[in-house]
């Protein structure tokens, strides 16, 4: 059983897919309207939509015939802190080379005298 990271990882993966949730993020939108950027057919653009839907990243509402895609952000929230970790854990290791790059050109004093 896949965890709901990597679910949601593998959706993002794919550039159509963050280009449907850009999209998303300024309100929601029918698949018909976010298939007309794409070179693609709507059954391809139903497909990722989908899998976007698998991750909880898309939820599909019902109004009468119009099924409208919504943004659900909540399954970033985990990729965030994820990504957050590791900026944390590289900032970290950056700044310590950096001391580090910083005492190897400090001038030595001569102490042979």
């Amino acid at each position: 059983m896949t965890d709901a990271l990597s679910t949601t990882l593998a959706a993002l993966a794919d550039p159509t897919r963050r280009a449907i949730l850009a999209r998303l993020a300024t309100g929601e939108a029918s698949v018909n309207e976010l298939a007309e950027p794409f070179d693609m057919t709507l059954a391809a653009v139903s497909k990722h939509i989908k899998v976007l839907e698998s991750a909880g990243l898309v939820t599909r509402g019902r109004q009468a015939q119009y099924r409208p895609c919504k943004l659900e952000a909540a399954p970033m929230r985990e990729v965030a802190s994820l990504v957050e970790f590791y900026r944390k854990f590289w900032e970290q290791n950056l700044d310590q080379l950096d001391t580090y790059l910083k005492h190897l050109q400090t001038p030595k004093s001569d102490t042979t005298n």
